[in-house]
């Protein structure tokens, strides 16, 4: 029988997990996690109906399995491993879902698997909050182990959103009360059970980028079942010998793993969305727009626009196949369109426009270099906007809107996002009951508040 060692990496996780609870958190964690909550379920009840969540649904449909967990916008139930698969997937399926500071997207592995999980075992809306936050103190602390979500990807190739399956593992196993033993065993099993190449961002469309935070998802929940039922894994999965922090972690990885347990919650680093496009274009877009509108000009009075960013982030969205993680593709739909609006989707529509296809020549990225001496895993943006008179002007944005370092979002920002996003849905249930949601005895009432509205085919 697998034995913890209080002293190993994996034991001082799992020993933590075991032991958090709702009670234990700040009352500025329980809120910042009842916003994330809410996001990331609407942004897979929006991503839904996009193609990569269509899919994963439809997926999911046809394979027999208990009906425990609701599939977001269809009313198909199916077992919580397979309503995470689907839900994770629409949850990334159009770059609208939360973003973090130590890179990728969390919510949309660790938020769906903990729902699929919780509405299973008909947990209290105070658990599902509390392994929401546990998720992310797992999952974002691994990557911070590993150096960051550009190491593993330069380094190894690796996706690194593959962690939080780590992460979504020890929530789930959280939600099924299992013990230190129990939730190391899971985590162990979950690092069998995902992984993901970078080779992924190659894809012209937005199916295997999105599906891969909910294979993670299903992962995690897999392996919390897999370990209640009584499998095990390798005593210290993390910090063994070729174990994952010796195969990918930094020279202070074990400190890392573990260092602020119970003080610095992971989901503090949660950025928002307010637009549907990779992260690092939100800062330039918003400085654009606000050169723009400062001076009162339209987009036939723009002769160039010159875009600086940190290298990282310049290499996320230069000139990608993808148009939503495509920097020159998003920022002309928003000099175009003065903005780019939630609800409305621009490709392939938007390709036919002499106009679009002007504005996006005269778009230049590059690396800026005070930016990238401040914050080279940043996501902040310089722009600066040539006009037809000869006027030049220069914006610099180094947060942009939704991100942790700039402000908690509040609940009338988030309303107004989803009422923009998807007008005409019932957007003000969803926040009422997520901003009360530790009242709640049993979650199931408030994740069918997502439930029905567009048919599986």
């Amino acid at each position: 029988m697998l034995a913890i060692d209080g002293s190993t990496v994996t034991a001082t996780l799992a020993e933590y997990a075991a032991g958090t609870d709702f009670e234990s958190l700040p009352a500025h964690i329980r809120e910042r996690a009842k916003l994330v909550i809410l996001d990331e379920l609407a942004s897979g009840y929006f991503g839904a109906a996009c193609p990569a969540g269509r899919l994963a649904a439809r997926y999911v449909a046809g394979q027999s399995a208990a009906g425990e967990a609701l599939v977001l916008r269809t009313g198909h139930r199916t077992s919580a491993e397979f309503a995470a698969l689907a839900n994770g997937t629409a949850g990334h399926a159009d770059e609208i879902d939360g973003a973090h500071v130590v890179g990728g997207h969390p919510g949309a592995t660790l938020v769906h698997a903990a729902a699929a999980m919780a509405q299973s075992r008909r947990s209290s809306g105070a658990d599902l909050i509390n392994a929401v936050v546990l998720g992310y103190d797992v999952g974002t602390r691994l990557i911070d182990a590993c150096g960051g979500t550009f190491r593993l990807k330069d380094t190894f190739h690796l996706h690194a959103d593959f962690l939080h399956a780590v992460g979504a593992a020890a929530a789930c196993a959280r939600l099924l009360g299992l013990d230190a033993r129990g939730i190391a065993n899971a985590m162990a099993l979950a690092t069998f059970r995902a992984n993901g190449l970078c080779a992924l961002f190659r894809e012209n469309d937005h199916i295997s980028k999105a599906f891969c935070n909910g294979q993670y998802a299903s992962a995690g929940v897999g392996a919390a079942l897999m370990a209640k039922a009584g499998l095990e894994g390798v005593a210290d999965v993390i910090g063994e010998r070729h174990g994952l922090l010796d195969a990918w972690g930094t020279d202070d990885g074990r400190e890392r793993a573990v260092q602020g347990l119970g003080t610095a919650f992971g989901i503090s680093g949660g950025n928002f969305k307010f637009l549907r496009a990779g992260y690092p274009i939100h800062a330039a877009t918003e400085a654009a727009l606000a050169i723009m509108h400062e001076h009162d000009r339209d987009h036939e009075a723009v002769r160039s626009v010159l875009v600086g960013m940190p290298a990282n982030a310049r290499r996320v969205v230069d000139g990608r196949a993808m148009h939503n993680i495509c920097l020159q593709d998003m920022l002309a739909v928003a000099l175009l369109h003065d903005g780019i609006r939630l609800s409305e989707s621009y490709f392939p529509g938007v390709e036919s426009d002499p106009a679009f296809a002007r504005i996006r020549e005269r778009i230049t990225l590059r690396t800026d270099p005070d930016l990238q001496r401040e914050q080279p895993n940043g996501r902040g943006a310089v722009v600066t906007i040539a006009f037809a008179d000869g006027t030049t002007a220069t914006r610099r944005v180094d947060h942009p809107r939704g991100h942790s370092l700039r402000g908690e979002p509040t609940w009338a920002d988030l309303a107004g996002k989803w009422r923009d996003a998807l007008p005409g849905t019932g957007t003000d249930a969803w926040v009422s009951s997520a901003a009360s949601l530790e009242a709640a005895g049993d979650v199931a009432p408030f994740l069918e508040l997502f439930g029905a509205d567009a048919p599986l085919s």
